[in-house]
């Protein structure tokens, strides 16, 4: 073995201290660096949020000026209830509390309907007292110029003090109660809450996930080296988020997306190479007369079944992590800085993990020696023996996968055209999909951000922050008559007085709807962007954000799709040298994705499990996260799909004829691919025991995805439709034959 691979095998096997200390190394310091802040900043503190922007559309233009004209900073408010503003003995207690906001470094104003001339009776105060008259709005905004952490100090007083409000008023108002909200604690909200889901998707996904390898590999020795793996892979993705995080905006949700791949990944990766050095081992030391007592430092039959171990797996681990990379590095193709961030920090993440996969698990293995071939100490525990005795078992050709394959390849139509119908029937909700492009919707139900705004909605409608926002160029006796034409059109509920920002018109439209970025909200924004009024206008708010967002999507999924195919294509020719294979994966892979959209679009947008996963529907998935879950299932798809193709043309090279290497490569292969499977299943569900409505979604989806496409697609459709197309699974044209023969990657 001469390749690539077994050449560095050959080499982590000389110096396998050296390749384990400088990964803890680097994990140490991606960790300090990045989940500590030892230069300052943690990951989660230069997170932001807010509905996906796409730069350089109209929605994102008007957004960019209005901030520019801002007169004033950042604003926190308190909704007090159960309280008459006008009641006897609330304004003087009102009164101290007042001057110690305004008292607070970086306050500009502070503002409730007792501080105006008249009080309640000033027409100015109607927006900030409650629609049933018991309550109130209590607003602090802070100076335009206070920004850093004079900012972060200032907003963290004035949100203690309206805190403390309600009991200072208790002794007027025994009723009383308050919430304090505003942009920037929702945003603390779901940046604290994504690094919450963080931890607790971690908590239950690392113990299964170990719980399940111990199972796979008899003991905790082996079990542990894919996790030691997946654990520098999760340091090295945090450094890639907070890197990425000073080249762009990062969503707070990219740091969970990335950390579960990477941990998926690395798991699925260390496990392939695992299972193939016992394999490889146990032949090695059956051959020299058994496994030994003792580890031997310089041990030939260790170094070389690491050796045989890369030039095998390591090249299926390879091919496996450029396929995933190269479905994600589609993301790049877009123009929404969310999915630029995600598909930069998974790729760098893939390659974290490819490289734990060559050099720091062999290395692992090493130090292990002859131990991985004998049995552990769980073995001879009675009620264990049994159980592990068929799941970690590497080394026999005939099994409960191959007795599968055989029943497939006795009735390969019908199983075929079950599977489809299958297939078809999960895939079926996609036909009502609806997108979205939420921000503080994604919150768990119960948070205080999620009754700030409804307390907002219901009591305030004033004060609220209209769903569709028009900036126009134009004079104000323009503006004056653009708002009094929005005001009869279809569907809009009421449009605020228009106001002047710079040299720019600001005009609020409320739509007839409760939900700012449903079908009647697009509906109005598309018609006030089809007016031609004679002057610059633009349009924004979330369905405006929503609409620009899927037409960034639209204009540009063609040159992503087609980059992927194209590499997915070329790649599995180079590993195969056939066409039909390739063509055959990505059919099969498109019909996986569709089944696991569709159940995602069942459970999430219709609701069907919104008691169970603790979620309130917000009628339709997030934009990106179809985005998202499409490039990441793509690629897990393929990965499995690497796995399970790599054995079979190892097979079929070695002499066997096509149906044979199909069943016996799904033996060798299928309890990698289920074992690999569940784990990345605990991984994901793990996430999905969250409470952000996003990371929920994106966990659940690609645990679908997975568990679709291990069961029905890699050991009942594949087997299949590869019976059924026998010696054609190898089918190239003559020139291609030639092509593959100079530049095929094999064994």
């Amino acid at each position: 073995m001469t390749n690539v691979f077994a050449r560095l095998g050959r080499a982590v096997a000389r110096r396998p201290r050296t390749a384990v200390l400088v990964w803890v190394l680097l994990a140490v310091v991606a960790y300090l660096v990045a989940g500590v802040g030892v230069t300052g900043q943690t990951v989660f503190d230069r997170l932001s949020t807010g509905a996906p922007a796409v730069p350089g559309s109209e929605s994102d233009a008007a957004d960019a000026i209005l901030a520019g004209s801002a007169q004033g900073g950042a604003s926190v408010t308190l909704a007090l209830s159960g309280v008459a503003p006008a009641a006897a003995g609330v304004a003087e207690a009102l009164a101290p509390q007042r001057d110690r906001l305004a008292a607070v470094a970086g306050v500009g104003s502070v503002i409730d309907p007792l501080v105006l001339p008249g009080g309640v009776a000033n027409p100015a105060a109607a927006p900030l007292v409650a629609r049933d008259g018991h309550g109130f709005l209590v607003v602090v905004e802070l100076r335009a110029g206070v920004v850093g952490e004079a900012k972060t100090t200032a907003l963290h007083d004035v949100e203690g003090l309206l805190r403390d409000t309600p009991s200072l008023l208790r002794p007027v108002a025994p009723q009383v109660t308050g919430v304090v909200g505003g942009t920037p604690l929702i945003v603390d909200a779901i940046t604290g809450q994504v690094e919450k889901d963080l931890r607790t998707g971690e908590a239950i996904a690392l113990p299964v996930a170990l719980l399940v390898m111990v199972l796979v590999f008899g003991g905790f020795l082996a079990a542990a080296m894919p996790m030691a793996g997946a654990l520098a892979s999760i340091a090295g993705g945090l450094a890639a988020v907070l890197g990425l995080s000073y080249v762009m905006d990062v969503d707070a949700s990219v740091v969970n997306v990335v950390t579960v791949l990477g941990l998926g990944l690395s798991i699925d990766y260390g496990l392939l190479v695992v299972s193939r050095y016992r394999e490889e081992l146990h032949r090695l030391t059956d051959a020299d007369g058994g496994v030994g007592s003792r580890r031997r430092r310089g041990d030939g039959a260790v170094a070389e079944a690491v050796e045989r171990t890369m030039a095998t797996a390591g090249r299926t681990v390879t091919f496996s992590a450029l396929t995933v990379a190269i479905s994600i590095a589609g993301l790049l193709v877009f123009r929404p800085d969310i999915l630029r961030a995600i598909g930069g920090a998974a790729v760098a993440v893939i390659v974290i993990a490819l490289a734990t996969a060559l050099t720091l698990v062999p290395a692992l293995l090493v130090w292990s020696g002859r131990r991985l071939a004998r049995p552990s100490v769980l073995a001879r525990v009675p009620v264990l023996r049994g159980v592990l005795a068929r799941t970690s078992d590497v080394q026999s050709e005939e099994g409960a996968f191959s007795r599968l394959a055989g029943r497939v390849q006795r009735r390969p139509w019908w199983v075929m055209g079950g599977a489809l119908a299958l297939l078809a029937l999960l895939a079926a909700p996609l036909t009502h999909l609806e997108l979205r492009n939420s921000g503080a919707e994604l919150l768990p139900r119960g948070s205080d951000q999620v009754t700030f705004l409804r307390q907002l909605a219901d009591q305030y409608p004033s004060a609220a922050a209209p769903a569709i926002t028009v900036l126009v160029q134009a004079s104000m006796e323009q503006g004056t008559a653009l708002a009094a034409t929005l005001a009869h059109s279809p569907h809009v509920r009421s449009v605020d007085p228009p106001a002047a920002v710079g040299s720019y018109v600001q005009i609020g439209v409320r739509p007839d709807t409760a939900d700012p970025a449903g079908a009647v909200a697009r509906d109005v924004v598309t018609e006030i962007r089809a007016m031609r009024p004679g002057y610059p206008v633009w349009v924004t708010g979330q369905a405006a954000h929503e609409l620009d967002f899927q037409k960034a999507l639209a204009q540009r999924a063609w040159i992503a799709g087609g980059i992927v195919a194209l590499a997915t294509l070329v790649l599995l020719f180079l590993m195969t040298g056939s066409v039909v294979v390739p063509l055959k994966a990505l059919l099969t892979n498109v019909l996986s994705l569709s089944a696991s959209l569709g159940v995602l679009v069942w459970t999430f947008q219709d609701g069907h499990l919104s008691g169970l996963l603790g979620f309130t529907s917000v009628g339709g998935i997030e934009t990106y996260v179809l985005a998202l879950v499409v490039a990441f299932a793509f690629g897990l798809a393929m990965d499995y799909e690497v796995f399970l193709l790599s054995r079979i043309k190892e097979l079929y090279d070695g002499g066997a004829t096509s149906d044979d290497a199909v069943r016996l490569g799904l033996q060798r292969s299928g309890r990698i691919i289920t074992s690999a499977a569940a784990i990345v299943i605990v991984v994901f569900s793990g996430f999905v025991a969250g409470r952000l409505l996003v990371i929920k979604e994106v966990g659940f989806a690609l645990a679908v995805a997975v568990l679709v496409d291990a069961t029905v697609v890699r050991v009942l459709l594949v087997p299949a439709t590869m019976t059924v197309l026998g010696r054609w699974n190898w089918w190239a044209p003559a020139p291609l034959r030639r092509l593959h023969e100079r530049l095929a990657i094999t064994h």
